[in-house]
């Protein structure tokens, strides 16, 4: 329904018009995920101007865009709440430093080991959470002080404006793609409140309506800039106790929602990211945070869909948003202020209709029952738990049903030589899952003397596989017979003990590949 990708070169008009748009939609997420996190707004406006822009500027994705996330804020609850924010801040810092050394020593790649059906439940996981998050626009305070779903004309003005951003957003394209559509319906949806003076919230509203009765007179989204200042805590091994679990978490969340948010993006824009690079950028950027005030963030899929979507492809785009958003706290904040709320709603609402990937119903008719298993899993994991803990559980599970449909695969062709020895032709794996199969294939009793194991079209994948052809040779060892083990690697032939006098070197036609072993490491 929408399109996603408008054009696939970046260039300097559209890097700093995307950049707008992108700070625009940036400042209630951040104010939202700071409460989330309970700390001030400022603290997740902040954030999110040095989660940017350092991401932007040295980080591994061009046209990715890192904020204040709701993955982490939650994180961040228990220890703002027991501890204060000093603690956060301090944890912050921990967290960026375990981030900066994931990518020194190149952990980033791994991400590249995410099954499809684990990513497909990813993004859809996070489609179905920002539409969540968005119909918390649609709640007013009421008398009593409590938050209640929006009635009557507030509603259908909401409703009607949501549409127009929307329609908006889809048509424009159609006509001209000189200047992003979301900006334009911003701008054109705030004209339209202000110059028609209708009845319909505004950013400043929502901000509002996050604090005390008392307080609400005196919010303003205006700031200065971020200072420097070392964390207030005691430097203690006890305070390292206390922060150490919620910096781990952070850094772990941070990094698998960044790197499958470079992940997707890769795909969608046909270019390369580099993970490790991005690791560095999240952990300097995070880092910096702790020691100026902010409560630290990762890549925000949202923000980052409404960049592509915009145009924004450089870095460009993402350090112009950031220095927008300082522009807003520090100059402007008037003007951020009165945004009307249902014009940032349509706006994230078409990226929920864009990200969400429609085509996996369709998929899921046509792949097997594991995979669909796996991305419905994933998904809901996403939705009602986190981010982190469903991509590692889809990783595991996807893990577990590929070993299980591998164990069945290992196979022997059988057959007596001209010098009357019998030869099986093993096909397939040996790995853990695979080890009962192949010990079922021999006839150790009945074999002749003399019995050749080929492993041309084999592979042994790890030492339970090892360890079973030594078992193997033992037991034709006992029966007096002799074993030829044919194809076999260099690496497995200096792994293998009981087993390793029957092998049968030819360096030709030898196969040449690696284990995953701690004796060759």
């Amino acid at each position: 329904m929408f399109n996603l990708i408008n054009g696939t070169q970046g260039n300097v008009k559209n890097d700093v018009l995307s950049g707008i748009t992108v700070a625009l939609a940036l400042v209630p997420e951040a104010v939202a995920f700071a409460f989330v996190a309970g700390v001030e707004p400022m603290v997740g406006l902040y954030a999110a101007f040095m989660m940017g822009l350092i991401t932007s500027a040295i980080g591994g994705r061009p046209g990715m865009i890192s904020g204040a996330t709701g993955a982490m804020a939650v994180v961040m609850v228990a220890l703002v709440a027991q501890h204060g924010v000093q603690y956060l801040f301090a944890a912050v810092v921990l967290a960026g430093i375990l981030q900066i050394m994931a990518g020194v020593f190149k952990l980033g790649k791994f991400i590249r080991l995410v099954p499809y059906p684990v990513m497909l439940g990813f993004v859809n996981g996070l489609a179905i959470v920002i539409f969540l998050a968005q119909l918390g626009q649609f709640k007013v305070v009421n008398a009593m002080g409590d938050m209640t779903w929006m009635t009557g004309s507030v509603l259908y003005w909401m409703l009607g404006l949501v549409l127009l951003t929307m329609a908006i957003i889809y048509l424009l394209p159609k006509l001209t793609t000189a200047v992003p559509a979301s900006l334009v319906a911003i701008v054109t949806v705030t004209l339209l409140v202000h110059g028609l003076d209708l009845e319909a919230r505004t950013v400043i509203d929502f901000v509002k309506d996050m604090v005390p009765e008392a307080q609400r007179d005196t919010v303003t989204l205006a700031g200065e800039l971020p200072s420097f200042s070392i964390p207030m805590v005691p430097f203690t091994m006890e305070t390292f106790y206390i922060i150490l679990p919620t910096a781990v978490i952070l850094c772990l969340v941070g990094l698998i929602e960044s790197l499958l948010t470079l992940s997707l993006i890769d795909d969608m824009t046909d270019t390369r990211g580099r993970g490790n690079k991005e690791c560095v950028g999240q952990g300097v950027a995070n880092t910096v945070n702790g020691f100026f005030g902010g409560m630290g963030g990762c890549a925000m899929i949202g923000q980052s869909m409404i960049n592509i979507n915009s145009g924004g492809r450089g870095r460009l785009s993402g350090i112009t948003a950031a220095l927008v958003l300082l522009g807003f706290i520090l100059f402007a904040a008037p003007l951020i202020e009165m945004i009307p709320l249902a014009a940032l709603v349509g706006v994230m609402f078409v990226v929920v209709i864009g990200t969400f990937e429609w085509a996996s119903f369709r998929i899921v008719r046509g792949v097997n029952k594991e995979d669909a298993f796996v991305l419905f899993l994933v998904t809901g994991i996403t939705v009602v738990a986190d981010l982190a803990i469903a991509v590692v559980v889809g990783v595991i599970v996807s893990a577990l049903v590929f070993a299980w449909k591998h164990a069945t695969h290992i196979v022997a062709r059988t057959h007596i030589d001209k010098d009357g020895w019998k030869v099986y032709d093993l096909d397939g794996p040996l790995f853990f899952g695979s080890v009962s199969h192949f010990k079922d294939i021999f006839d150790i009793q009945n074999d002749p003397d003399d019995v050749v194991i080929d492993f041309k079209e084999s592979r042994i994948w790890d030492s339970s596989g090892i360890d079973a052809l030594d078992g193997l040779a033992d037991k034709y060892k006992e029966q007096g017979k002799k074993l030829h083990i044919r194809h076999i690697s260099s690496e497995c032939q200096t792994l293998l003990t009981k087993a390793g006098e029957y092998v049968e070197i030819n360096v030709n036609e030898d196969p040449r590949y690696r284990i995953v072993s701690d004796e060759l490491g």
